[in-house]
């Protein structure tokens, strides 16, 4: 099985890409996401930790923003919590699709967390800052500044892809790109 992350800042669209390949993705912001909602025993322990700010269930990302900017130190027991049941499912998903031929990691902090294997093709996700910042104030409750603590700088992970892909954020040329790259991965494989 080949494995394949995608990587990039955040807003440059790696789910959108991730998605463009055609094969099972894991896609990590979808899995907290689900975690916040659905998983009562992280809620549990998130809130005997931080009883504060964790007022009821399912957890509101507000609350988690609220309690790291009062305090960094939150952050740290957010993620000790958070981040094994991620890596949990993640493993999951991997030996649900073992005999794939290819499955896609759309985790945003793959290299930071290092989840990636040494085997792993890294495709960069590049994107215009202005197009990035342009969709990031869309989103709601977002707070680029308590995610960039976490993250390496773009250009490291820049050097450290195997492909980059361009982000004009246009179709045609993201489904060019894919299958482009699909085709060199493949070839090789």
């Amino acid at each position: 099985m080949i494995r394949l992350g995608v990587v990039g800042d955040i807003g440059s669209g790696k789910s959108y890409v991730a998605k463009k390949f055609g094969y099972p993705v894991f896609n990590a912001d979808n899995e907290v996401a689900r975690i916040y909602k659905k998983n009562k025993k992280c809620y549990n322990k998130l809130k005997k930790k931080l009883p504060n700010y964790i007022t009821s269930f399912p957890i509101k990302k507000k609350e988690l923003t609220d309690a790291i900017i009062s305090n960094q130190k939150n952050l740290k027991k957010i993620t000790q919590i958070i981040h094994p049941e991620v890596r949990n499912r993640m493993n999951n998903f991997i030996k649900k699709n073992k005999d794939k031929k290819l499955i896609i990691l759309d985790i945003p902090l793959l290299i930071e967390n290092k989840l990636n294997k040494k085997k792993d093709i890294l495709i960069f996700v590049d994107a215009k800052k202005k197009e990035i910042n342009k969709r990031l104030k869309k989103r709601t409750n977002f707070n680029g500044k308590i995610l960039k603590k976490f993250q390496l700088p773009v250009e490291f992970k820049k050097k450290k892809a195997d492909f980059i892909i361009k982000n004009n954020f246009r179709s045609n040329s993201i489904k060019k790109s894919v299958k482009i790259i699909l085709k060199k991965i493949l070839l090789n494989a």
